[in-house]
């Protein structure tokens, strides 16, 4: 695929919301994989906060399925972000999403979340973008600055129990729905990428070639300041926006996935793969530097409470063999009950033997003992604990916190979190 088609590519999945607009959703089987609207992955959709998104979904699938507004902190209840609806085969469901006045920007993603069949229609392509733009992306020099999309996706509807146990990968790696796309690389200038994870399991160890990221934005928004990076590890379900300047040779230089072994002993590291190529083009005379305060990020006050979590791993042939504390997901039981405004830390024990990607609805969170940032996916290495921090703000409601590798997510690694009135 040459620039000029994909940035054509780009143009015709993009659609700008307003707070009055509606978006038609459908999600329908589409050349042996699923697709929204016929395209892999969906519509990009872009909002600023303060607006409301109306959106009308049909499911066209031959199964139930829903959506979820992955890092959107919007209701995880009624026609918003809850996961407990079922939408049944030609069945439609609305959705309308008010975002708060103060919603961070950032790059947020859609996906169903229908227990039991999410990893195979997250993994058939039923995946797409939100962008919320703030005052970062109004300033001019950010506007100016070519900014490319990227969302990796590896379909494998066709896994053995083996590759579900494990989290199923597939065989070829798209991104934007192509097979190595090629990006315009600014000569002297900037590029700013926004990086979507949206496998089912695969974990990418991302490198451009001779070149560094500075990372601006993490899951919850902006950092404090710019981190330059010559790596980023993108755990499934993570998005990360970060700039990259076209200071070497004009050439083409190769995004590669470096090798990373997300499953112990269990099998080698995955080898290392091209994604996609950038190319040196548009030269221009004078640049400019990125802001060095992004952001205000405080850390959060000293937690109420410290909770345990357990992340495990029961016997494989078994229908449920990933576990919270020993338990199985059950959508009847309430597994974690907390209180509004209220703060706590969790830690969180992986006991199994492979990496863990821990996400939660609703609340982002902070890592302790880590650079200020906000986060709704992080990594719990195998055996190893991961400890957070977040407060649970605006909503009541139940909402759900899960493995990220939604193959585990459907065979019980989730847990139910009620967020009660103070």
């Amino acid at each position: 695929m040459n620039r000029r088609q994909f940035l054509t590519q780009s143009a015709a999945a993009s659609l700008l919301l307003h707070a009055s607009s509606d978006i038609q959703l459908e999600a329908a089987p589409s050349a042996n994989r699923y697709a929204f609207n016929q395209q892999i992955p969906g519509p990009v959709l872009e909002a600023r906060a303060g607006d409301t998104l109306r959106i009308q979904f049909h499911n066209a699938l031959a199964e139930s399925s829903n959506l979820h507004f992955h890092g959107l902190h919007v209701p995880p209840t009624g026609i918003a972000d809850n996961s407990f609806l079922e939408v049944p085969p030609n069945e439609s469901q609305t959705y309308e999403l008010n975002l708060p006045t103060n919603h961070p920007s950032g790059l947020f993603w859609y996906h169903p979340h229908m227990h039991g069949m999410v990893a195979s229609q997250v993994s058939g392509g039923l995946a797409g973008a939100i962008i919320i733009r703030g005052q970062f992306d109004d300033q001019p020099e950010i506007q100016q600055t070519p900014e490319f999309l990227l969302i990796f996706q590896d379909p494998n509807l066709t896994p053995t129990p083996a590759q579900i146990n494990q989290g199923r990968e597939g065989p070829e790696i798209l991104v934007n729905g192509a097979l190595n796309p090629q990006f315009p690389l600014t000569a002297n200038g900037w590029i700013r990428l926004r990086l979507l994870n949206a496998s089912v399991s695969r974990f990418y160890r991302l490198q451009l070639q001779q070149h560094t990221f500075q990372i601006v934005a993490t899951d919850g928004g902006l950092l404090p300041s710019p981190t330059e990076t010559a790596e980023i590890l993108l755990l499934p379900g993570q998005r990360i926006d970060a700039f990259v300047k076209g200071n070497r040779p004009p050439g083409t230089y190769r995004l590669l996935n470096l090798p990373y072994n997300r499953l112990g002993g269990m099998q080698s590291p995955n080898p290392t793969t091209q994604l996609a190529t950038f190319e040196y083009t548009n030269a221009v005379e004078s640049t400019w530097s990125l802001p060095t305060k992004l952001a205000t990020v405080d850390p959060l006050p000293a937690p109420s409470i410290t909770r345990q979590f357990r992340f495990g791993a029961m016997a494989m042939g078994m229908s449920n063999p990933f576990t919270i504390n020993g338990r199985s997901f059950n959508p009847n039981r309430i597994d974690t009950a907390v209180k509004l405004n209220a703060i706590e830390d969790w830690i969180l024990t992986n006991q199994s033997m492979m990496d863990h990607p821990f996400h939660i609805h609703t609340n982002p969170f902070q890592i302790v003992n880590a650079s200020p940032g906000w986060y709704d996916v992080a990594l719990i290495p195998a055996g190893r604990s991961l400890h957070i921090r977040h407060q649970f703000t605006d909503f009541t409601g139940t909402a759900m916190y899960h493995c990220h590798i939604l193959d585990h997510e459907n065979l019980g690694m989730m847990g139910t979190i009620d967020i009660q009135p103070a």
